[in-house]
């Protein structure tokens, strides 16, 4: 059913199914677009741990009324499928969610043409990743970071031509101050950002403190400052893990309730790729004029 959402009408496609075989559950995703508009570019998002297609509607409602497509895959990880860390596949979900991704970039037009008008509509030439956590960890493998293996050797490059520009939302930092709890369980949480060259937004809080490891909230800043420009910064002073709930209104996970922290994030990531898709740079000059006038609630640090 089409909803209406900051005055623009947008409709929600689900489940289209996206070969991928040998994965045991099928990969499916949902597209979310704007009724009207042509020449649309397009987002695809890799959700945080547990989370689904379902999920983070705060911002892809939000991105789709400002004009994007966007295109959610189910991960291995999701909830609903019930594998938990104890499972013997959850050592190679990290694999399997940049296969993923992968199969929904090479996918893409069979993906859209499965959505109603939308592949007419959509620009493919403009495509960016965006991922939340672990799903931002993912995207940003897209963009040329590498996972650094036991010996601190960097694996395969998984970056994707297709990608032209990424955002990053509190995305995990170096692997070298892991919890003993996830340098055992998580051995994949060891990004290597130096190859990251694609332009990319890293969305991080002031007080995202993760249980995963021993530094503070500059530990989700490590994709800014570790990887080569060109590169921006969004550091949201009060902001939490889920920035105020992004995953969803009322989710019982968000520490931060906060809708207004949460239209912040989504606006800011739409008028950042806006600008870097060489489409409009107005909204994100005016968002980083603000945050360099502002009184520190959030502010903006490029490279």
């Amino acid at each position: 059913m089409p909803s209406s959402h900051l005055g623009q009408r947008i409709v929600a496609i689900k489940p289209i199914a996206v070969p991928l075989p040998g994965r045991g559950v099928d990969l499916q995703v949902k597209v979310t677009a704007p009724l009207s508009g042509q020449n649309l570019p397009v987002i695809v998002f890799s959700h945080g741990n547990a989370w689904s297609l379902d999920g983070y509607e705060p911002l892809v409602d939000r991105w789709a009324a400002a004009g994007f497509i966007v295109v959610q895959p189910t991960h291995l990880d999701s909830r609903r499928n019930g594998i938990t860390g104890d499972d013997p596949r959850f050592a190679t979900i990290w694999r399997v969610r940049i296969a993923d991704l992968h199969a929904v970039l090479d996918g893409l037009g069979d993906i859209l043409l499965q959505a109603g008008d939308v592949a007419a509509r959509a620009d493919q030439e403009r495509i960016a990743i965006v991922g939340h956590s672990w799903g931002a960890q993912t995207a940003g493998v897209i963009l040329g970071a590498r996972v650094l293996d036991a010996d601190g050797i960097p694996g395969e490059d998984f970056s994707h031509s297709a990608v032209s520009v990424g955002a990053l939302i509190t995305v995990p930092g170096t692997g070298d101050t892991l919890t003993p709890f996830a340098a055992e369980h998580l051995p994949f949480m060891k990004p290597d950002y130096s190859t990251m060259t694609t332009p990319a937004l890293i969305v991080a809080g002031g007080k995202d403190k993760s249980q995963l490891s021993t530094r503070g909230p500059e530990w989700f800043t490590d994709a800014f400052h570790l990887s080569p420009s060109p590169k921006s910064l969004l550091t949201i002073a009060a902001g939490e893990h889920t920035l105020g709930g992004i995953a969803g209104e009322m989710v019982a996970e968000t520490t931060d309730e906060d809708p207004a922290r949460v239209a912040l994030v989504a606006d800011a990531i739409s008028a950042y790729l806006h600008a870097a898709f060489k489409l409009d740079d107005s909204k994100w000059t005016a968002l980083s004029n603000a945050a360099a006038t502002g009184d520190g609630t959030w502010t903006i640090t490029g490279k």
